[in-house]
């Protein structure tokens, strides 16, 4: 089975993919890929040096993430023009290892983490989409004391993504990680059983 999990920002996405890999799951993670395809020597590091210059690089070849932050940042025009370089790529290697994935487990559950599933339209890539479910005052205290952010600040992250309460109402399945871990365990267990997955 091909399933989409994403969530919002501190919704405990990465908690509930470090379980399911726990169980056995295949986790394609699209932040890792995206990380890959920008060390050196990969032609995505390559055409965004092209596009934003090589002052974007350390001195040893590899990306200056901040510098390119600062680029990219509040400037949606310079971001369009990175996700138009990355984000293919980054698709399309997800893709690869999960056909690669179920041509070789063809009984694992193969997972495929990407925050901004919904918000880059890849929903329909899958069988299902699973949602970390957190309501958003809970997911705004949460991400306060993670990141140390004011309520300002917090306010301006969550708004930069999809509600998350529209997440909730698109999923397949949702798991609510409000409450203790026990019970999105409890949850999970429940969905694991659910599809007689072993």
């Amino acid at each position: 089975m091909n399933m989409g999990l994403t969530g919002g920002i501190a919704t405990g996405k990465s908690s509930v993919s470090a379980f399911l890999a726990s169980k056995g799951a295949l986790i394609i993670d699209a932040d890792v890929i995206a990380r890959e395809v920008m060390l050196p020597g990969h032609p995505v590091l390559a055409a965004t040096v092209q596009r934003f210059g090589q002052a974007i690089l350390h001195e040893d070849g590899t990306l200056d993430r901040k510098k390119l932050g600062s680029i990219v940042f509040g400037n949606p025009e310079e971001r369009k023009a990175l996700e138009a370089i990355t984000h293919p790529a980054i698709r399309q290697e997800m893709r690869e290892r999960a056909v690669a994935y179920r041509t070789e487990y063809p009984d694992k559950l193969v997972v495929s983490d990407i925050p901004l599933l919904y918000e880059s339209g890849l929903e329909n890539g899958f069988d299902e989409v699973m949602v970390v479910y957190v309501p958003r005052s809970v997911q705004k205290e949460r991400l306060m004391i993670r990141d140390g952010l004011t309520s300002e600040q917090a306010d301006a992250r969550l708004g930069a993504q999809m509600d998350i309460e529209l997440k909730k109402r698109r999923a397949d399945i949702v798991i609510d990680n409000s409450g203790s871990w026990l019970e999105t365990e409890k949850q999970l267990a429940a969905f694991w059983h659910r599809k007689g997955l072993s």
